[in-house]
């Protein structure tokens, strides 16, 4: 794939971020998954993000994007506009660091989420029904105190800090043939894709993205990001009106593949790796895995970041309980679930 925007991202990048983030952040594990693997007909591996201290694989941008803010800059604090995981990664580290954290999520945003983000010192607002709106109030709240806005994908230090992820897997599981990703606003994708392709160019790097909020796709097939109209996703961590522009210009000349799942197929995934692994993951952060089990990816040795686990946990009983699987899905997701 390609676009005619040049790439803003480089591995050069990445590795610094993973310098800087040398202390302050967990090297998370990355598990093979005997059951999963038998019903994908491939060696599943999990990349276990859920395990950050505060469920995301968020911590990696955002401790990132405050380490480089000089002393001014984070005097004067940070405002981020975020559905929840970005809210909570900038609250704990700011926390960490000593930096006031104000933070804008659309009125629906998890309750988990919210009152997570306040018990960890940040200052929370709730504004607006969508992420763009949101963003809005957070770039005037900015704007009026002085703050840094730090934005939770379409930002450099943000995507390299997440890219950082791509470097641990590598030394993880040498053998890995394909990594699988879920896309929102194109962060993760944008720096994971840039890592990979330059230490491993054979490496397959496929984006995953819920049908419901298929922003990447529609980026590709006009050449641009373009807004798109949002339907219902338990995928709400991916529910973004429009991929990021930095992140899009950085993933889409790299990325070798990408796909869409179903609203029962990213629930089937959730059921899943609660049933077979005992995971916990929320609709985002199950969804890569999810174009694996339906059947989407293919490859010997597939690597899929389990990227969050901040679900509301009537959802997730919910989800467990009642998940269906697709008719088109194959045959042993089908009897799996």
């Amino acid at each position: 794939m390609n676009s005619n925007q040049p790439p803003i991202l480089s591995s050069a990048d990445v590795a610094l971020a993973r310098r800087r983030l040398a202390t302050g952040l967990r090297r998370t594990p990355c598990l093979i998954a005997p059951a999963l693997g038998e019903i994908a007909g491939m060696s599943v591996w999990l990349k276990r993000e859920d395990l950050q201290r505060t469920g995301s694989f968020k911590e990696r941008g955002a401790r990132h994007a405050l380490l480089c803010l000089d002393g001014e800059a984070r005097a004067r604090g940070v405002v981020a506009a975020s559905a929840g995981n970005h809210a909570l990664g900038l609250a704990y580290h700011g926390a960490q660091l000593g930096t006031a954290v104000t933070v804008v999520m659309p009125t629906q945003a998890p309750e988990v989420k919210v009152n997570r983000c306040r018990g960890l010192g940040a200052r929370v607002l709730l504004h607006g029904a969508t992420f763009d709106e949101a963003e809005i109030e957070a770039r005037r709240l900015a704007a009026a105190t002085g703050a840094v806005f730090v934005h939770p994908f379409d930002d450099p230090a943000v995507m390299s800090g997440q890219g950082t992820l791509a470097l641990e897997i590598l030394e993880q599981v040498p053998h890995v043939d394909t990594l699988v990703v879920p896309v929102g606003g194109g962060g993760l994708l944008a720096g994971v894709v840039t890592a990979v392709k330059a230490h491993r160019p054979d490496v397959k790097v496929i984006a995953v993205e819920p049908a419901e909020a298929a922003g990447f796709v529609a980026a590709y097939l006009h050449g641009a990001p373009q807004r798109i109209d949002l339907g219902s996703t338990v995928a709400d961590g991916l529910a973004v009106e429009q991929v990021g522009p930095g992140a899009f210009a950085a993933a889409a000349p790299r990325v070798d593949d990408l796909v869409t799942v179903s609203e029962s197929e990213i629930a089937t995934a959730v059921a899943l790796l609660a049933r077979r692994c005992g995971v916990t993951a929320e609709g985002a952060g199950a969804t890569a895995l999810a174009a694996v089990l339906a059947g989407r990816v293919s490859g010997r040795s597939v690597v899929v970041p389990v990227t969050g686990r901040n679900i509301d946990p009537r959802v997730h009983s919910a989800l467990v309980a009642g998940a269906v699987v697709a008719a088109s899905a194959p045959e042993a997701f089908r009897q799996a679930a």
